[in-house]
């Protein structure tokens, strides 16, 4: 979605999007990260699927889908990747440090779940 179709990060009327353009997700949607166990080519790490966090951005431009244009089955289709905030409590249960600790990372959006 480019830039000049936002207006404080509202689509401006009459714009209309193709599937995937407009991001699913917003900045401060709960989100879970999907748990698969998919073989071959990933971009998840498997000690932060299953895990809750909240969107703390929407990156910009859409980006292809790493997983799909790997096996060349993409033909150049985009979606959109999120900041996700996740609390050190979420990863390591008995998390001694500040509340407000947490890891960001990157994720696309064929793994995240709204919550």
């Amino acid at each position: 979605m480019a830039s000049e179709t936002l207006q404080d990060g509202v689509p401006m009327a009459g714009i209309v999007f193709a599937f995937g353009e407009q991001p699913i997700f917003r900045p401060g949607d709960a989100v879970r990260i999907l748990t698969r166990t998919p073989v071959g080519h990933y971009r998840v790490p498997t000690y932060l699927r299953g895990k809750r966090g909240t969107v703390e951005r929407v990156i910009e431009p859409a980006g292809v889908d790493n997983e799909q244009e790997a096996y060349g089955r993409n033909a150049g289709a985009k979606r959109h990747y999120y900041r996700i905030a996740i609390p050190m409590t979420e990863i390591w249960q008995d998390y001694a440090g500040s509340s407000r600790d947490g890891l960001r990372i990157e994720v696309f959006e064929t793994w995240l779940e709204r919550i």
